[in-house]
């Protein structure tokens, strides 16, 4: 069994209209709320083996500060595949990644993570900025991930919910 976490990035900024997408940092209500995600991880014993980032600065900044309030001490690995990539690039980073890695949070963008969240478990539904999604998957070996997975949807949480 195999743990995937997926986190949308949390709000960010449109106030700088002359910086490009790759580069807008979060808002206050996004550096408010990035956070609230780390404290929910660490409080729910979900820490990751591994975080996969994008490498768009409201990722980043959302992996930094998620990583600054669990305390997570293992890799953060930024990629810029997961950025204005579709499902099929995150399935193959999936893919990818070695067996000791039993549990991963990869921190991301819209659309692709409501449709990996489908593709995976069935469930139709819109992250919001700071969702995160606990879905653990049938699968031994990363390898065998693939678009008929079954993964069983554990949770959708927000700091919203609070």
């Amino acid at each position: 069994m195999k743990t995937l976490l997926l986190l949308r990035h949390a709000k960010s900024s449109w106030k700088q209209q002359a910086l490009n997408d790759h580069d807008r940092p979060l808002n206050k209500r996004g550096k408010r709320e990035a956070p609230e995600v780390g404290r929910y991880l660490k409080e729910n014993d979900l820490l990751p083996d591994l975080i996969l980032c994008s490498t768009a600065r409201r990722a980043r900044d959302t992996a930094q500060a998620v990583v600054d309030e669990s305390g997570y001490d293992g890799e953060m690995d930024q990629l810029p595949d997961l950025y204005l990539s579709d499902t099929a690039c995150y399935l193959d980073v999936l893919k990818r990644l070695p067996d000791d890695v039993k549990r991963v949070l990869i921190v991301g963008h819209n659309p692709e993570l409501d449709e990996l969240l489908t593709l995976l478990t069935d469930v139709n539904q819109h992250l919001t900025t700071a969702s995160l999604v606990h879905i653990d998957l049938p699968i031994t070996s990363w390898a065998e991930l693939n678009e008929a997975t079954d993964g069983r949807l554990q949770k959708i949480w927000s700091p919203r919910e609070k």
